[in-house]
C-alpha cells in the first residue's frame, strides 16, 4: 500500500489481535473511541450555531448602520458613539474568544481520538484523513476552517472601528 492505505492502516494492530482473548476490551475501546468522535461533531455543530449566531448579529448591525447611512448616530454625542463602539467590539472579541474556545477543545478532542486510533486497527481521522489534506500546510489542497472562522470577528471590528471612527471624527 502507498499513500492514504499507509496512513490508514495500524501496522502494531494485526488480524490475530482480535482473537477471543481481550475482547471486552477492544469493544470497550471502539465504544469510548465512537463517543469521542460523535461529541468532537457535536462541538463542531455547537461551534456552527456560535458562529451562525454572531454573523447574524454582526450582519444585521452592518446592514443597520449602512440603511441608515450612520445618520442617527452622527447626531448622538461622541461619548455614545463611543460606548456603541466599545460595546460592539466586545462583542467582535466573545466571538473570537468563543471561536478559539471551540479550536482548542476540537484540538484536544482530536488528540484523544488519535490516541485511541492506536488501539485500533485503521487510523482514519488521525492518519490517513490529515496526511491526505497535507496536515493544512498547503492552501490549495485544505484550508482549515478555523484559520477562517479566527479572522472574521477580526474583520468586523476593523469595519467598526472605521465606521465609528469616520463618525467620531469626520
Amino acid at each position: 500500500m502507498t499513500g492514504t492505505g499507509d496512513d490508514l492502516w495500524n501496522a502494531a494492530i494485526t488480524p490475530s489481535a482480535y482473537d477471543a482473548e481481550g475482547q471486552h476490551y477492544r469493544a470497550a475501546v471502539l465504544e469510548q473511541y465512537k463517543l469521542c468522535v460523535e461529541m468532537s461533531d457535536r462541538v463542531s455543530a455547537r461551534r456552527n450555531a456560535a458562529n451562525t449566531f454572531f454573523l447574524t448579529v454582526n450582519s444585521g448591525l452592518v446592514a443597520a448602520f449602512a440603511v441608515s447611512g450612520g445618520g442617527g448616530l452622527s447626531a448622538a454625542p461622541r461619548w455614545a458613539v463611543a460606548a456603541g463602539l466599545l460595546v460592539v467590539l466586545a462583542q467582535c472579541a466573545a466571538w473570537w474568544i468563543t471561536v478559539r474556545s471551540y479550536r482548542q477543545l476540537n484540538s484536544a478532542k482530536y488528540r484523544v481520538i488519535a490516541s485511541l486510533e492506536e488501539r485500533l486497527p485503521a487510523m482514519a481521522l488521525s492518519q490517513a484523513e490529515w496526511r491526505a489534506l497535507g496536515e493544512g500546510a498547503d492552501w490549495r489542497l485544505y484550508v482549515p476552517l478555523s484559520l477562517v472562522e479566527m479572522w472574521v470577528p477580526l474583520i468586523f471590528g476593523s469595519a467598526y472601528i472605521l465606521g465609528f471612527g469616520a463618525l467620531l471624527w469626520p
